[in-house]
């Protein structure tokens, strides 16, 4: 049994190793720029706030993470998105060893290992396989760690590659926006999951509200109290963005960390046209691009302000 586990763990190595590599290893930097370009179009937006000498190594930890959370979306089969997540937890540690896999992200990723602690990622591996072995949440606190562990490490990561880890003030600051971001990206991730007949709505949120999940996937936006569960969730979002600001009490945001605050500007934008729709998490005009988000990130970085 121990060595067929270990035989499935070498061949899903090798597998997700290959997976669309062609091209990616003879320029793993511009494989990680498109994943991201496809995947994260927020997050390609926010590159260019970066200084252009650690724009590759942001793009490797933005693609990592776009990697790890598209996993259960592009397995049919727990039993291999673990081994794929396996493969990441198995990766970084070669990576930190200085044995990368032929696999572009990883070999992107190579370049950060003298700024970028490897529990951190390691962190958000272990959050991903949390979230595979139990779907959903149980309560908003539940919900609340796992953001801490996803966005808010993520970002955490950005501020290693700027050299600003040691500040307890840019660390709190990033810790709030990662939380308000994942919980924006759950309320807009709602009828895509809702299609699916899944529900990530926290299980004491939706009972208070009266929340059925067979009317949310039968009615969407109609169903009773999804309104109000939105509504719930993105005043959270909303303290937890007002929190960050309020830490630098009304002066404009330090330049040298201005690129990671600044991945609240997607966040303010959506929770603003939500706000428009009244809280109608399913209006189809919610699931197209704000074409306006390149003048507001611009705006947001000319006046150092989120």
């Amino acid at each position: 049994m121990a060595s067929n586990s270990k035989f499935l763990r070498q061949f899903a190595f090798r597998m997700i190793a290959n997976r669309s590599n062609t091209g990616g290893n003879d320029d793993p930097a511009l494989f990680c720029q498109d994943l991201v370009r496809k995947h994260d179009y927020e997050g390609y937006l926010n590159s260019f706030t970066f200084p252009s000498r650690v724009r590759n190594e942001y793009f490797a930890l933005k693609a990592f993470n776009t990697e790890l959370a598209m996993i259960p979306e592009v397995t049919s089969q727990s039993t291999i998105a673990q081994m794929r997540l396996q493969f990441w937890r198995d990766s970084v540690k070669a990576i930190y060893e200085g044995n990368p896999p032929q696999q572009p992200i990883a070999l992107s990723l190579r370049s950060l290992t003298p700024v970028v602690p490897a529990y951190h990622l390691l962190r958000i591996i272990d959050a991903r396989v949390s979230e595979l072995k139990r779907p959903g949440f149980v309560s908003v606190d539940d919900l609340t760690s796992h953001a801490e562990s996803t966005s808010s490490t993520l970002l955490y990561t950005l501020l290693s590659l700027l050299s600003l880890s040691s500040s307890s003030l840019y660390s709190h600051a990033a810790s709030h926006i990662g939380i308000a971001n994942s919980l924006a990206i759950l309320l807009r991730a709602l009828p895509f999951q809702a299609s699916k007949r899944r529900l990530f709505l926290p299980a004491e949120l939706t009972a208070k509200r009266g929340v059925n999940h067979e009317e949310v996937f039968r009615q969407g936006g109609n169903a009773k109290g999804i309104s109000d569960a939105v509504y719930e969730l993105a005043c959270m979002a909303n303290e937890h963005i007002n929190t960050a600001r309020g830490m630098f009490q009304g002066q404009r945001l330090p330049l040298e960390a201005l690129p990671v605050l600044l991945t609240a500007v997607p966040t303010i934008s959506y929770l603003k046209r939500l706000e428009s729709y009244d809280f109608h998490a399913f209006e189809p005009k919610l699931q197209v691009r704000d074409w306006k988000l390149p003048y507001k990130l611009w705006m947001a970085r000319m006046r150092q302000t989120i």
